[in-house]
């Protein structure tokens, strides 16, 4: 099979999405699929406004659309609301193309972070986003649960993975005399609300290991924190093992990756009740979760690491991989009919 994924979010970036996209690929790949990922690093961009680690492709559609007909593939996955998602979008409703999505990000949540954009309205531009997709792919059952309850259709599952043959307990000197560890990894940004882990008052030292726009501010505020910046490889491994619990402060994230990888350095996961976590967080085997942040994290000091360990070894990414595959095997090759939903333009039939 022929494979077209396009997505905002691809190399040099570095975040969850990406690691899935790149997984994804790898293991089609093996199985003998042609896969070709389309991302801003092939056009012209500017950085987002806010995060200058991450392009925006600049007015891509005539070139995207060349590329499309170029590879001809038998199969197009939208990974992202972007610019480039929405100018794979606006191709294929015009040319009657079959096309899946999947839901990455709580954009809406993200969004009234910075600015007072009412909900409603977010999520009204992502039901008409992927309503015309055949199927849009969700990682966790309470994610789906939130988006049917916004009159979201055609969802599927598609869960996620980790590289236990990477991700595994190792020893690291360096961090061995500061006990307990607390550790976060990930963007250093607002809404991953490091700030109500950094204000605990947990014993020990507290890590953040990542960057973000919020770093330089975050740094000054809590100096007794220790800011390591982005970790990668061997390096980020050791850093995991190293903790003694994983912290993970966000509401708004829709999994989580880093929860799975640091759970496979047997390092348990304390965290909010909240999408993510609840699907992957299970109190005294892997975890704890709390309301009370301070709770959870004293609480999964006590979990065993061999049963963290033993279930991240649960998730694997070809097990997530096959999910991709058969729900793209069961809707290539269909038509989109013709529509009479209004898009955000006001025309019927689709994208002008």
């Amino acid at each position: 099979m022929k494979v077209l994924i396009i997505s905002d979010a691809w190399r040099p970036q570095v975040n969850g999405v990406v690691r899935t996209l790149e997984q994804t690929r790898h293991y089609l790949q093996a199985w003998g699929h042609q896969v070709n990922v389309i991302g801003p690093d092939q056009f012209p961009s500017l950085p987002m406004p806010g995060y200058n680690t991450i392009p925006l492709a600049l007015f891509p559609g005539r070139r995207l659309a060349r590329m499309i007909k170029d590879l001809q593939p038998d199969t197009i996955h939208i990974a992202t609301e972007g610019p480039l998602g929405l100018s794979a979008r606006r191709f294929c409703v015009k040319n009657g193309l079959c096309f899946s999505t999947s839901y990455h990000t709580q954009f809406p949540e993200y969004l009234r972070l910075r600015l007072p954009i009412p909900l409603g309205f977010s999520y009204a531009f992502l039901r008409w986003f992927h309503r015309r997709a055949v199927c849009t792919m969700v990682s966790t059952d309470s994610q789906m649960r939130v988006l049917k309850d916004r009159s979201f259709s055609n969802l599927v599952k598609w869960s996620r993975g980790v590289d236990v043959r990477l991700f595994r307990p190792q020893d690291n000197a360096e961090l061995s005399e500061d006990k307990p560890i607390f550790m976060y990894l990930g963007r250093v940004a607002v809404e991953k609300n490091i700030e109500a882990f950094l204000s605990l008052p947990l014993p020990g030292i507290l890590y953040v290991v990542g960057d973000g726009p919020d770093r330089q501010r975050l740094e000054k505020q809590f100096p007794n924190a220790r800011f390591v910046g982005v970790k990668k490889g061997q390096e980020l491994v050791q850093h995991l093992s190293a903790a003694d619990v994983f912290v993970f402060p966000s509401r708004t994230d829709t999994f989580g990756l880093v929860m799975l990888e640091a759970m496979a350095c047997g390092v348990p996961v304390a965290a909010y009740p909240v999408i993510g976590p609840v699907d992957v967080v299970r109190e005294g085997e892997n975890g704890a979760l709390d309301e009370d942040l301070y709770t959870a994290a004293m609480r999964a000091l006590k979990v065993d690491r061999k049963k963290t360990r033993a279930a991240a070894q649960s998730y694997s990414w070809e097990a997530a991989t096959r999910q991709f595959l058969n729900t793209l095997r069961s809707v290539s090759g269909e038509r989109m009919g013709v529509s009479t939903e209004p898009d955000m333009q006001g025309h019927a039939g689709g994208l002008p």
